[in-house]
């Protein structure tokens, strides 16, 4: 149960971050832990650049860059500043185009570097991501009540330790002009639009990160390779929209779920360093289409 789990999560994770509908995004998020003065803080920044190729045809580039601090003032068997700074940074590629009047198919293609790159980069810091993703779009549609979207698709992503896709399905429907909301994977929320400028939402989300350790890390015999986070979190969020596509947004919660393991290099446990429930804050800008 607990190896589904982390395959789950760690297949979520990469689809958090494969955020194709944001042209700009810079982002800070902050989780202390509990009853300590230990703390992980991440600053992420992104960028995708749309090429018309054809008429309903794009070509999409773009790389993020995730900066992640794990701020260990408590005591543990190991030297902390091995993990003080872990990077994951991801260059991005995707295809879409219509196959139909309402059915539209993208392609990605995402290589990623994670690791604290304490030491020269290998192949063991390099991981492979990409997807396959059917997307039917009626939410411009002005002869339905109920605008949606509905997205259908495979993701394949190498720190998920199987050796096949993983499937996703994301479903998003605007209710009426105020209420909206969206059932899938990495989110779902309920939406209330509160005037044109001002948004609130309950949110249900995933967040996390796997890395590649340069300078293994010994303990009790055990040797361990790699670092993940996988979070389930439960909260709020505020969006202000400065234009059509300028939007500043917060979302702060509580977790659910929270793990953050050092892990051998078959993906088993070796050792915890937090699983006890947190505070949760996410914020930033962002540029979308």
């Amino acid at each position: 149960m607990k190896k589904c789990l982390i395959v789950l999560i760690l297949f979520i994770s990469f689809l958090a971050n494969a955020q194709l509908t944001d042209l700009a995004r810079i982002e800070y998020s902050f989780i202390p832990k509990k009853k300590s003065d230990d703390q992980y803080t991440r600053l992420r920044a992104l960028f995708n650049y749309p090429i018309k190729i054809k008429e309903d045809s794009y070509l999409i580039i773009g790389s993020e860059f995730n900066r992640i601090f794990l701020n260990l003032k408590d005591e543990y068997p190991f030297d902390t500043s091995l993990l003080e700074n872990i990077n994951v940074i991801d260059f991005n590629l995707a295809f879409t185009h219509k196959i139909s009047d309402n059915w539209r198919v993208a392609y990605s293609f995402t290589p990623r570097l994670a690791a604290t790159l304490t030491k020269k980069i290998t192949n063991e810091d390099f991981f492979i991501n990409g997807g396959l993703f059917f997307i039917k779009d009626r939410t411009k549609d002005k002869s339905l009540a109920k605008p949606y979207r509905l997205t259908l698709g495979l993701t394949y992503n190498t720190t998920a330790g199987v050796p096949f896709p993983l499937p996703l399905i994301n479903y998003f429907r605007q209710v009426d002009d105020k209420w909206s909301y969206t059932i899938g994977v990495p989110k779902m929320n309920l939406k209330y639009k509160i005037n044109p400028v001002n948004s609130l939402q309950s949110f249900v989300g995933l967040d996390g990160y796997f890395a590649h350790l340069k300078t293994p890390i010994i303990i009790d015999n055990k040797e361990a390779d790699n670092i993940s986070l996988s979070v389930l979190v439960a909260g709020l969020g505020y969006e202000y929209q400065f234009t059509k596509h300028l939007v500043l947004f917060a979302y702060s919660g509580y977790t659910v779920r929270l793990s953050n393991v050092l892990r051998d290099k078959d993906r088993k446990n070796v050792y915890t360093l937090d699983d006890v429930n947190a505070f949760y804050l996410r914020t930033g800008i962002k540029f979308k289409i």
